[in-house]
Order: C-alpha cells, then sequence, then structure tokens
C-alpha cells in the first residue's frame, strides 16, 4: 500500500497555475493586452538593425514553447512527489506472548529405574516414560522460559530458565537415575527452585515437581520449601509417578535389575504442597494418565498470546526525485525546446 508522509504538500501542484493566472509576467504574449485591446509593442529608433542582429539565431519552432512548459510541469510535479515523501507500507505481523517461567524439578532417585510401566507392551522404566511425556510437554511450550532441577541426595540445577526448549530437551534425554544420589531430597529441590522463579516477574512462577517417593535427604522439609514458594508467588504442581504395585523390578547398584518393595508415594506431602502453593497433585500410575497429567497441567498455564499488525514504512520519494533530475537534464540539453548547439556551430 502507497501512502503518503505529508500528503497536504500536495497543495504545492496548484502553485504553477496560479501564478500563471494571477502573475502577468508569467501570461503569454497574447494574453498581455492593454485595456484598449491592444499587444504591448517594443518601440526602438532603428528596429531593422536590431532586427538584423538576431538574424543569425534559428527560428524558434512553434512547438517548441509547448514542449518547454510540458518538462517544466512535470519537473514540478516530481519535486512536489519527492516532498510529499511517497512510501510503501509493507504489512508485517507480530506475536507478542506473556509466556510463563517453568521450572521442571525431576526425581532421578534409584526408584526411578522401576520397571512398572509398559509401552506397546513392553515394560519400561519410569524414568523413561517421564523423559517422552516431558519432552513433548516441553516441545509445547513455546514462548515460556523452561528450566531444569534434578534431584537425589542433593538437588542441582541442569539448565536455568531459558527460551532455547531444545537444549532443555535434551538435557533432560540425558538424566540418568542415580546422578544425583539414590535418595530423595525432595524439599531441597523445591526451594532451589523456588530461588531461581523468584527473579522473574509475578505472575508467571511455576514449579512442576516429579517424584516416585518421599523425602529421604536434604535439610529442608518439603512443607517448609512450599511455604517459601507461597511467599514467592509460585505455583508448584506435583506429579507422583508409579503404580500400586507392592513389588516391582528396580535396577541395584550392580546394574542388575531385582524385585524389591516399592518404597511408597508420600501423597499427603504431595497434597499439601499443592494446595498451599495454589497448584494441583496428580498420580500417575500409567503413561496414558502421565500424558493426560501434563496435557492438564499445560492447559491450566496456557500462554496468553496477543497478535498485532505493523506497517512498515519504504521511502520511495528517490523515484520521483531522480525523474526530477532527468527532466532538468532535459531543460538543459533542450532550451526553448531545441537541441543545444555550440557557439561555432550556431554562428556558422
Amino acid at each position: 500500500m502507497i501512502d503518503f508522509h505529508w500528503p497536504w504538500m500536495a497543495l504545492l501542484l496548484l502553485l504553477p497555475l496560479l501564478a500563471r493566472f494571477l502573475w502577468p509576467r508569467f501570461r503569454r504574449p497574447e494574453e498581455t493586452e492593454d485595456e484598449g485591446g491592444f499587444h504591448v509593442t517594443l518601440l526602438h529608433p532603428s528596429a531593422q538593425q536590431l532586427q538584423g542582429a538576431f538574424q543569425s539565431r534559428q527560428p524558434r519552432p512553434a512547438f517548441a514553447g509547448r514542449v518547454q512548459e510540458l518538462l517544466l510541469y512535470l519537473l514540478w510535479i516530481s519535486l512536489t512527489l519527492a516532498i510529499m515523501q511517497p512510501q510503501w507500507l509493507e504489512p508485517h505481523t507480530e506475536l507478542k506472548t506473556q509466556g510463563y517461567d517453568l521450572m521442571l524439578a525431576v526425581d532421578t532417585s534409584r526408584s526411578m529405574t522401576a520397571l512398572d510401566f509398559s509401552q506397546n507392551n513392553q515394560p519400561v522404566s519410569r524414568m523413561s516414560v517421564v523423559k517422552g511425556v516431558m519432552g513433548r510437554f516441553i516441545e509445547g511450550r513455546g514462548g515460556d522460559r523452561v528450566g531444569l532441577v534434578v534431584f537425589g541426595n542433593q538437588a542441582f540445577v541442569l539448565s536455568p530458565l531459558t527460551l532455547d526448549l531444545r537444549a532443555v530437551d535434551t538435557l533432560l534425554q540425558d538424566v540418568t537415575p542415580g546422578m544425583a544420589g539414590d535418595a530423595t531430597a525432595m524439599g531441597d529441590a523445591i526451594a532451589l527452585g523456588v530461588k531461581k522463579l523468584r527473579e522473574r516477574p509475578e505472575g508467571s512462577r511455576v514449579l512442576l515437581l516429579v517424584t516416585d517417593g518421599e523425602n529421604t535427604a536434604g535439610t529442608i522439609p518439603p512443607v517448609e520449601a512450599a511455604r517459601l514458594a507461597v511467599r514467592e508467588g509460585i505455583k508448584v504442581y506435583a506429579v507422583g509417578v508409579g503404580s500400586n504395585q507392592e513389588e516391582v523390578m528396580i535396577r541395584s547398584s550392580d546394574g542388575q535389575y531385582r524385585m524389591e518393595s516399592d518404597i511408597g508415594l508420600d501423597e499427603k506431602s504431595l497434597e499439601r504442597i499443592a494446595t498451599l502453593t495454589g497448584g494441583g497433585y496428580f498420580r500417575a500410575t500409567n503413561t496414558h494418565a502421565l500424558e493426560e497429567i501434563y496435557q492438564r497441567i499445560d492447559a491450566m498455564e496456557k500462554t496468553e498470546a496477543e497478535q498485532r499488525t505493523i506497517l512498515i514504512p519504504h521511502p520511495l520519494y528517490r523515484w520521483s526525485l531522480g525523474a526530477a533530475m532527468l527532466l532538468l537534464l532535459a531543460l538543459g540539453l533542450f532550451p526553448e525546446g531545441r537541441k543545444r548547439l555550440p557557439r561555432s556551430a550556431a554562428n556558422a
């Protein structure tokens, strides 16, 4: 779309017409008559000698004046268009997102190796299912900053809050059970997530806690860590992972799988944490349930997007200014509508 920055400058197009009709100097000879209807004539005592002095000058063609007048009008129009500053407005759509700051706290204790989930009728570990489902969850959080905390005997920040979701997912896929120890420092993980999230703007802080056991290590009780989250305005969504089987296959320290009594979830503590912070607690006993949980959390804390279209101006005055320069060159080469000749050729 073409627009003009100064459209009111178009009034200058009327200036030559006003000058022609209101200023007698610019009126044509046939239009300059006195009140008696006679033409103004130059009187000279030696008119014949004066005429002979200009006999070498070529007679001006009848159409030459019209050509010169047309070039002058076109020159004026081109200059006026350049002053009006024409511009091409290119539409550009911007997508402004009000993203969340989402910190994922993943339990990496040894019990996450338990084979009590299944995919395609094949037993898989809890950690494998969490990686797959959380990977899709991270991929769908476009516009959000996502960070990753892992916890075992202690809690560690594996990835700070970042918009690079692919990098976070890559780090998540490299997580292995036992990398932070075999115990479960749940309270420390919550407190560490709160520490990183409190630096972000209020109203967008969310902590997603994924665990399959109860707090068995660390220095901060989970409920006390939850109170810190409340003070900082952080919601905590707790996801308890694990089936209801009394015995499950768990990989031991020597790498072999053995039947062990699964440590039960401290669901009361997880529910209390979620309730205190205004989040929610979910229990995932199979792959399908875990998938639904992440879909529900994704819907609860959905990023808001605002779309707006702006017009980017591209100036076009160079074209009209270039045309004016060419017209000015034509007026210089063909004054009075005829080609300029060298002095020697004119006297020949």
